[in-house]
């Protein structure tokens, strides 16, 4: 056994050194911490939705959930999920910290990170210096919330859109998406990825529309469903009929059909700088219940 100066053996203080990097540093979530992890996403309910849906089908498994939680702390004070989306739930300065150092070893997968605020940006000041510069920052976007019945009239025309209807939908799903992240989707060879998640959505029955004379002129989708909260996305209204109140009613039927039809709490978060969307869900009955932040890279 090696000694040394004080008079306890090296190995020792080793294990010690070993423990407190264990510990300092993020961790790779297993089954076996299951039961923390539905902890963490059930404090939080409607912030960590997108997460929480994703664990309650797959599991923590990384290869059945289709990217990483990583966890910091014994009792996981810090969470964060790595996938598509750089998703950080909860944790401080340290957390953050440990979290970026996990991330900047691996090649980026993600596209963005996402996320209650507080996380998002403390993590992107960690990261900033080798994933930047981003495309656009989005620090302040409304985390709102819905768990009555909406206080405006949901449309009777905004219905579920059946898979034969995929390619009327699909010009109007990347329409959205174009105005909202500023790329096409179906460019550079993402076409038949982005075809088939809408396709997903339609099989699902999570993507609603309005159809006029076979166009779509009102579109929305409920990207998330955990067992409590659904995350509605994608709101989109044909420019020909905004600000007519398409957007208002046809958001009110999609959340109707979370809080009474499927006995969740709707949820949404939206760009702080756009007050015609803002309105439209208050008018709804959506109320802020956090602050979620972008970062897009």
């Amino acid at each position: 056994m090696w000694w040394i100066s004080t008079g306890q053996p090296f190995a020792w203080h080793f294990w010690q050194s070993w423990l407190v990097l264990k510990v300092a540093g993020a961790r790779l979530l297993e089954e076996r911490d299951a039961s923390l992890v539905r902890s963490v996403l059930d404090s939080a309910p409607v912030a960590a939705c997108m997460v929480a849906a994703r664990v309650e089908e797959a599991g923590v498994h990384p290869l059945r959930l289709g990217g990483e939680l990583w966890g910091h702390g014994t009792r996981l004070t810090g969470m964060c999920f790595s996938g598509a989306n750089l998703v950080p739930l909860r944790g401080g300065p340290d957390a953050m910290r440990a979290f970026a150092d996990r991330a900047l070893r691996r090649r980026r997968v993600c596209s963005s990170l996402v996320g209650p605020a507080e996380q998002v940006l403390m993590l992107w000041d960690e990261v900033e210096a080798q994933w930047g510069p981003a495309r656009e920052v989005r620090d302040e976007q409304p985390l709102m919330a819905l768990s009555e019945l909406p206080h405006v009239q949901p449309d009777p025309m905004v219905r579920q859109v059946r898979l034969e209807e995929l390619e009327r939908y699909l010009p109007a799903a990347v329409a959205m998406f174009t105005e909202e992240v500023g790329v096409d989707p179906s460019t550079d060879g993402g076409g038949a990825g982005y075809r088939a998640r809408v396709a997903d959505l339609i099989t699902s029955g999570r993507a609603f529309a309005r159809f006029e004379d076979g166009e779509v002129v009102f579109k929305a989708e409920i990207g998330a469903l955990s067992s409590t909260v659904g995350q509605i996305q994608g709101v989109w209204v044909h420019p020909d009929r905004r600000s007519t109140g398409l957007g208002t009613a046809g958001t009110a039927a999609v959340a109707d059909r979370l809080v009474r039809g499927l006995g969740r709490t709707a949820s949404l978060y939206v760009n702080d700088f756009n007050t015609a969307a803002r309105a439209a869900y208050e008018k709804v009955g959506f109320r802020r219940v956090g602050e979620f932040a972008t970062v897009l890279l």
